[in-house]
């Protein structure tokens, strides 16, 4: 397994494009399904979870090439409506191929998902929903399998706003039969990405980037092309890596809004930043980072993606504070990591009680999941003296080629291959 060495403490300038979202290529990948056809999807970043789900949509059938962040999907002759275990159990976003195919073919089987080291996070939202459009599900051996006649429109509540919930229920519904109202639908950038692309394809959605998604059923999809929106949380890790080495970066194509909570926090802790329609300067040179007190929430929201990166940042705060995860109460795994830094570091519940450190100082540390990796690599880029990253395949996941990135700005880290950690 690959391993980071970074030699800490130097500073980073520079500009940067931001890649495509992951979580929007995992949503819009599968929704192709929909269309018989060639569909192409530009901006798609090239990931492993993007390649996972390259390989699940070429055991159904689909014809793909990808090349130059390009994806071409020819979903005609599609011939196997299951997600086997051998590909669910690497990303769980393969769930997101079960509304595409039970609207399409009215079958799915699909293996129940894995992928991800922390936490239970349960598919019963999808499956309900499902069920209250008609379709008739058994937990088999590992597998939901699912079957319907014909999707009819139902009205839906999400008692917890799920964006996985949301978009399986939305591209379900596009070929149901009748009028789906999904409420207290997830509103992230990811959501409105991917129905803009399912109207982009006919279908008839109102609501788009609001809680309640009012959606008309049709009889069928056609091929578009679409492009994937920026990753903000690769654009959040990367200015927190910033902010951390008192660096000064520019992030290009990349709209604001797309993380505004994380800007304005960032402001709080005392980085100067300025933005325009498709920008993102920051500017930290000399700064004495302020503690800042962070709560995550759903969009618009502190991301509890970024979580772990706010904690590795207010490791070196002048002072104390906490970080609270009201989105998953167990995604502290990067902490004991951390403290082997020389981070000061506490955990009640799901609160991270964080005394701000002089200096950290350079390890050997464990990645355990994608963002608590990305926690590890920033605390390294700050830290004194060289620290080593281990099994950052949870990286590949979900940064592309995250240390070339870094080395643009002026990071001293290379990638160590091929040894088990």
């Amino acid at each position: 397994m690959d391993k980071f060495i970074i030699n800490g403490r130097k500073v980073l300038k520079g500009e940067l494009k931001v890649s495509g979202a992951k979580n929007a290529s995992l949503a819009l990948m599968p929704a192709s399904i929909l269309a018989a056809g060639k569909s192409i999807l530009k901006n798609t970043p090239e990931l492993n979870d993007v390649f996972t789900m390259i390989k699940l949509l070429k055991h159904m059938g689909a014809e793909i090439e990808f090349g130059d962040h390009i994806i071409s999907i020819n979903t005609g002759n599609i011939i196997d409506q299951t997600a086997p275990y051998e590909h669910v159990k690497k990303m769980r976003a393969s769930v997101y191929v079960l509304g595409p195919l039970l609207g399409r073919f009215g079958k799915a089987k699909v293996s129940l998902p894995g992928g991800c080291a922390w936490g239970p996070r349960p598919i019963n939202l999808h499956l309900d929903a499902l069920k209250k459009m008609g379709v008739e599900i058994n937990l088999v051996d590992g597998y939901i399998e699912a079957n319907v006649n014909k999707l009819r429109g139902a009205n839906i509540y999400f008692d917890i706003s799920s964006v996985g919930a949301t978009g399986n229920t939305l591209m379900a519904s596009v070929l149901a039969k009748g009028t789906t109202i999904i409420n207290n639908a997830a509103i992230e950038p990811e959501i409105a990405n991917l129905a803009q692309y399912l109207q982009k394809m006919g279908a008839k959605i109102d609501g788009i980037g609001t809680k309640t998604l009012t959606i008309e059923g049709v009889d069928d999809l056609h091929p578009v092309e679409m492009d994937t929106i920026p990753d903000r949380i690769e654009a959040g890790t990367m200015l927190i890596a910033v902010a951390l080495t008192n660096g000064l970066i520019t992030l290009k194509d990349i709209s604001p809004d797309l993380l505004s909570a994380v800007l304005v926090k960032l402001e709080a802790a005392g980085c100067k930043i300025q933005v325009t329609s498709n920008q993102i300067i920051l500017d930290a040179s000399n700064l004495e980072i302020i503690p800042t007190n962070v709560s995550t929430s759903i969009f618009p929201g502190f991301p509890t993606d970024m979580q772990a990166q706010w904690t590795a940042f207010m490791s070196l705060a002048n002072g104390a504070s906490y970080v609270k995860d009201t989105i998953y109460f167990d995604r502290f795994k990067h902490v004991p990591e951390l403290v082997r830094l020389g981070a000061n570091i506490t955990i009640n519940e799901n609160v991270a009680i964080i005394k701000g450190s002089k200096e950290l100082y350079g390890a050997k540390v464990m990645s355990t999941d994608l963002r608590a990796s990305a926690s590890l690599v920033l605390a390294g880029l700050a830290a004194k003296g060289t620290t080593e990253v281990l099994r950052v395949y949870h990286l590949d996941r979900g940064y592309q080629r995250i240390e070339q990135k870094l080395r643009l700005l002026g990071a001293d880290i290379i990638r160590e291959a091929g040894q088990e950690y």
